[in-house]
């Protein structure tokens, strides 16, 4: 007989025409790690907001047995108090404070009125030391790489006593190496007695620690399947409802062209931090072609691509840029815009869009001037190109009028894409393009790209998943300490080849 930690019943959530979850039942046995996934929107987050306590009880229909005792939870703290405790994508930690304040913000350990800090500080060290970490815990949180954030986010469930400890794509920002050593972490928590429900993108990671798995699809909880013998295509099948033979699509390679775009002896120092970024990159693309910029954390790729489009962050820039065979000298992003040039930005959400605006008006912000006439604009035209991309993207919402916010990862990656294809450019640079989405959505965008290059655009696609990479470029640059450390075609390209660069500085 099944030893349950956790019982969620026939969980139904709906919200304002959409009923994200549908007469849901999800069981976590004691000690395991059960992974839950499903396609962007399939109900996942929401699953765990009603679990947390993020949607108080009265809020949905169904009940949750947490240790065989029915649960109402009114608040996150409700259900901390039980030891259940939820780690999201977003960290939240107060990047001012110390390690140790970080850890025990929130329910601080006093003696008397006052906080008692020596015993905070002792035990922040004992905390981490669980966790097979020895540090000064008086350092500064943005002072710390974000592996070690995700460690301190680790250790600040384990000061509250958790019983079952949920992490919502915890790896979605971290390096391969640190990546691999959050679920070596994880695993070890399952040595000692801590029950985890894991919510991930990157089905290798599933499959690597997972006991059990859950799918979630449209609201619905589809499959749950024990990690014996699981391939990654069945488990996509149960995702998206059908077979996908290859997440990479093929694309011919007949229609590339001439070179559109090239700079030469490219630098770029950062005034405020007063390092050189970019170190003397050469680096080219042509019509109808997808180039691929690896290289880990830290490399320049990002640096190289803002300081090309139009210099946003005012770097100190030397070398020559040249796009249509023309010298051109970009002040502004503006200037690139009109160029024919656009950026999609890897944060969606801080930098790509404007989360309480609706669909249509992120779609056409960024060409707004194509829709307006004097000083009006046309809102019937916004409506018709709204909705066309909203089509041909496939994007899922109610409505144009939906806001941002209330979107799927996945969805907001799509409105994002759209808000730039409407300047109609020709060159396109994607940063981190499929972070933090599924693979029906990945697969979705991958089919774009290669439309859109088959009709002549240029991509440039930053990507830190070396698959992706592998999958989707017809070359690659790989870089290193602002350097581009090598190029290789996308046919005798390989994980090791592109690594031995990466990290050959």
């Amino acid at each position: 007989m099944s030893d349950f930690i956790l019982e969620m019943k026939n969980i139904t959530k709906e919200f304002p025409g959409v009923k994200a979850l549908d007469n849901v039942n999800f069981n976590v046995e004691r000690g395991e790690i059960h992974c839950l996934i499903g396609e962007n929107g399939s109900g996942k987050s929401t699953l765990m907001k009603v679990l947390s306590g993020f949607f108080p009880h009265g809020n949905y229909k169904g009940n949750i047995l947490f240790e065989g005792k029915e649960q109402k939870f009114k608040t996150i703290y409700d259900s901390e108090k039980t030891g259940i405790v939820t780690i999201y994508q977003e960290l939240a930690l107060s990047p001012e404070l110390s390690i140790y304040e970080n850890i025990f913000l929130g329910h601080e350990i006093k003696s008397g009125a006052f906080i008692d800090w020596n015993k905070t500080i002792s035990e922040s060290g004992k905390v981490l030391k669980k966790l097979g970490y020895t540090m000064d815990t008086s350092k500064k949180i943005k002072d710390l790489g974000v592996g070690i954030q995700q460690i301190i986010e680790i250790a600040k469930a384990l000061s509250k006593n958790v019983k079952l400890l949920i992490l919502d794509e915890p790896t979605s920002a971290l390096n391969e190496s640190d990546s691999e050593n959050l679920l070596n972490i994880i695993k070890e928590l399952k040595n000692h007695g801590v029950t985890s429900i894991l919510i991930s993108h990157k089905l290798k990671e599933v499959l690597s620690v997972a006991d059990t798995i859950t799918v979630l699809r449209d609201g619905e909880a589809v499959k749950t399947l024990k990690n014996d013998n699981v391939s990654e295509k069945e488990i996509i099948k149960y995702m998206v409802g059908r077979e996908i033979e290859d997440i990479y699509p093929k694309r011919s390679s007949e229609n590339i062209g001439e070179k559109i775009f090239e700079i030469k002896n490219w630098s770029a120092y950062d005034r405020q931090i007063g390092k050189q970024v970019v170190k003397s990159a050469q680096f080219n693309i042509k019509k109808g072609e997808i180039v691929g910029i690896a290289g880990l954390i830290g490399a320049g790729r990002t640096e190289l691509a803002l300081s090309m489009f139009g210099n946003p962050k005012n770097y100190l820039l030397k070398g020559e840029l040249f796009f249509n065979g023309n010298s051109k000298k970009f002040k502004t992003t503006t200037e690139a815009i009109n160029a024919g040039m656009a950026y999609v930005s890897e944060d969606r959400k801080g930098n790509g869009l404007i989360l309480d605006f609706d669909i249509k008006t992120n779609i056409t912000i960024a060409n707004i001037m194509k829709i307006t006439k004097g000083i009006f604009i046309n809102e019937n035209e916004e409506i018709i190109v709204s909705e066309n991309y909203r089509e041909s993207l496939r994007i899922k919402s109610h409505s144009i009028e939906q806001k941002a916010v209330n979107l799927s990862g996945g969805n907001q990656q799509k409105v994002s894409l759209a808000k730039w294809l409407f300047v109609k450019p020709k060159l396109l640079i994607l940063d981190e393009p499929t972070r933090g989405i599924d693979v029906g959505a990945k697969f979705e965008i991958y089919t774009l790209m290669n439309r859109l290059v088959e009709e002549g655009l240029s991509i440039i696609m930053i990507s830190s998943e070396l698959p992706e990479i592998l999958g989707m470029s017809d070359r690659i640059y790989v870089m290193s300490g602002g350097k581009i450390s090598g190029e290789l075609t996308g046919k005798e390209a390989t994980q090791e080849k592109i690594m031995t660069m990466a990290v050959d500085y």
